[in-house]
């Protein structure tokens, strides 16, 4: 066989490997019980255990999962979004655990701010740190970080610093914001800005609303009601509407009117008051934003967002696409097999293709 064949051969085997550890990865994290000869071939069996990271910042729990039977993996870290289960999160622990199976170890901090529904600064040394507890830990070389939501501009903080790019092997945003401020004004309009300065119209997801008047409550209820005002709308966001009930009923008559547009979604009505509490936090917002500082980024960036994300609207990629540094770009999809951040089961081939090739590439990238 010609030289120039073989070389072919080997690089088709090699690029048809990562697609079906691509394809394994997205099916184990739909349906972790899946089976199929692809899963047979491109996925291992995984343990997982309890850890804690001393770091400067402190002691964070963590998850690592390991796959069984390779002894220096390749390392990567998970950063959750805004959830109160944070690493407990089932469709969290499939992701995990899937990109586990597929030969590479895992580690998934706690996030304490994004457990309690806070976008802030105290996340970034936790997001850091976790690269380099975790290089330390495997000893397989650099790490590549995957974050969900809005933990992804959070992360792109992080990166800028030094300390802790040295660790980053890739960093990889799914569904991630480049503005808070202007994420923040979608929630309250339902109106999504493009790059270009024009607008396109999505509803957006009442959630979102919620937790940003959770992170400002003081913004929206008098001292009196800030009590109540936190335990009802946080029981509310935790899915628990029988319990913030009573929490409901200790409100004045002007909290609780607030408090009742947030449960019955009728975010139009309490707009006004939502756009000028951004108005007035534009600084920190923008402080936490990534937005109009990444010049100096060192790390390789995959950016994927799904087409109708109505939490984080998909223009904040494409906001992402022109801030990050072209030569550390290494890939932007925005596509309909994804809702925020969990996989859609009915799409079309096309969508289900370029998304597999997509993660393959991702995969590729975290294993050399």
């Amino acid at each position: 066989m010609p030289a120039a064949a073989v070389i072919a051969l080997i690089f088709f085997g090699n690029w048809l490997r990562y697609e079906l550890r691509s394809y394994a990865v997205l099916t184990r994290f739909v349906d972790p019980q899946s089976k199929g000869i692809a899963l047979q071939l491109e996925t291992t069996s995984v343990h997982s255990e309890d850890v804690v990271m001393n770091t400067a910042s402190g002691s964070i729990p963590a998850r690592l999962y390991m796959p069984d039977g390779i002894a220096r993996p390749p390392a990567i870290v998970v950063i959750h979004g805004i959830h109160h289960l944070g690493i407990d999160d089932p469709r969290f622990r499939n992701f995990s655990r899937a990109l586990s199976s597929a030969g590479f170890a895992v580690l998934t901090p706690v996030v304490a701010s994004l457990v309690d529904y806070r976008v802030d600064a105290t996340a970034i040394p936790t997001i850091g740190e976790s690269a380099g507890w975790l290089q330390q830990r495997i000893g397989s070389g650099r790490v590549t970080m995957i974050t969900l939501s809005f933990s992804g501009g959070l992360a792109l903080l992080a990166a800028l610093n030094e300390q802790y790019a040295a660790h980053l092997r890739a960093l990889v945003v799914f569904g991630a914001y480049d503005d808070l401020a202007r994420v923040s004004r979608f929630l309250a309009t339902d109106e999504a800005v493009l790059p270009d300065g024009r607008s396109i119209s999505l509803k957006a997801h009442d959630y979102g609303a919620s937790v940003f008047v959770y992170a400002h409550l003081d913004q929206f209820f008098t001292p009196r009601d800030l009590l109540a005002a936190h335990e009802a709308l946080r029981d509310w966001l935790w899915e628990r509407p029988d319990d913030a009930k009573p929490w409901v009923a200790k409100l004045s008559d002007s909290g609780r009117a607030i408090m009742q547009c947030l449960m019955q979604r009728r975010i139009q009505d309490i707009r006004p008051k939502l756009l000028e509490a951004i108005q007035a936090d534009q600084g920190d917002l923008e402080r936490i934003s990534p937005g109009g500082k990444l010049a100096d980024l060192r790390v390789p960036v995959f950016i994927v967002h799904g087409s109708a994300d109505n939490v984080i609207p998909y223009t904040e990629s494409l906001w992402l696409e022109k801030d990050v540094p072209a030569r550390e770009l290494r890939g932007v999809l925005i596509t309909s097999a994804f809702t925020h951040v969990d996989p859609k089961t009915s799409t079309g081939l096309w969508d289900r293709l370029r998304l597999v090739d997509f993660i393959a590439r991702i995969l590729r990238a975290a294993s050399n």
